[in-house]
């Protein structure tokens, strides 16, 4: 396993930030986490990363412990935190230089981060003047200097417009075929695009942990449908494979089925069929963000 984490527990003076936290994370995986703001991913990544201790529970990241062999896990991971910390009067190549020195890697590994994370063409100018997107680059490829067995991701893709988003999220899909990644935002369609398996994190606690692929096999096929007249709930479930009716507002109905087949044709059969006009009949499958909604509602 890259990530081992039993029984976390963080607290800040009253505040629990963590609460008997577990989970692993294999070698390979790309694995998305997930909560509200203050929900405690942060804390469980700065945690992995040896940035704080926790007050009970153990953490293990490639197999070593991260506080009795804090310096091997450091070296074998990469970490991008959420305000990217960068000095803004180094050029790029200058801050790659600075940072190589530190984890005591070749040069050449410098060329080969610029090239991997596309900052060639801005490699010349100084961080101040690049756009937040190649800044996040720079952040990567500080991440990706020492060649690390894990990557960990904290918000990649906070602040990006629509096409800075979409190229980080690019660049991180290439990285991934050769490290574990641990990757925090809250972005639903991020993780649907990039993850394999997403943990939900709520006041501290993990309240879901499944694969992407199981969240779609499990999906329940929901219809929204518009009538021309309201109706009664009674009716409505005469429905073939019915199992939840939602009146959502005014004449519009949320109906929830248990099969796989398309129930559109058959609700507006039964729209016919009851001398209803059927106005809107849209799918509204639940997916991950559907998810994230109920277990972080409360």
């Amino acid at each position: 396993m890259s990530i081992v984490v039993e029984n976390i527990t963080k607290i800040y003076g009253e505040q629990k930030a963590l609460h008997n936290v577990s989970f692993q994370i294999a070698k390979g995986e790309i694995v998305g986490f997930l909560g509200p703001n203050g929900a405690g991913k942060s804390t469980m990544m700065k945690i992995l990363t040896t940035y704080l201790n926790a007050t009970s529970g153990n953490a293990i990241v490639n197999e070593f412990d991260t506080i009795a062999n804090a310096r091997n896990v450091q070296k074998s991971v990469g970490y991008l935190a959420e305000h990217n910390p960068l000095y803004l009067d180094m050029h790029v190549r200058e801050y790659l230089a600075f940072n190589a020195n530190v984890y005591k890697v070749a040069k050449s590994r410098i060329d080969d981060v610029i090239e991997m994370t596309g900052l060639s063409p801005e490699s010349h100018k100084k961080i101040s003047e690049l756009s937040k997107g190649y800044r996040q680059r720079v952040g990567l490829a500080n991440a990706l200097l020492h060649d690390p067995e894990v990557l960990i991701l904290d918000e990649p893709t906070t602040g990006l417009d629509p096409n800075q988003l979409t190229e980080i999220r690019n660049l991180i899909t290439s990285i991934a075929k050769e490290k574990t990644i641990f990757l925090s935002t809250h972005i639903m369609q991020e993780v649907e695009a990039i993850c394999d398996r997403v943990i939900i994190i709520h006041k501290g606690e993990i309240v879901a942990d499944t694969t992407l692929a199981k969240l779609k096999k499990d999906q329940q096929q929901v219809i929204e449908v518009e009538f021309d007249y309201r109706i009664e709930d009674v009716l409505l479930e005469q429905i073939p494979h019915v199992t939840t009716i939602v009146n959502t507002h005014d004449l519009v109905y949320e109906l929830t089925f248990n099969t796989s087949k398309d129930m559109r044709p058959t609700v507006f059969d039964f729209a016919h069929d009851n001398g209803l006009k059927a106005l809107q009949i849209n799918p509204k499958n639940k997916n991950l963000e559907s998810l994230f909604r109920e277990l972080t509602a409360s």
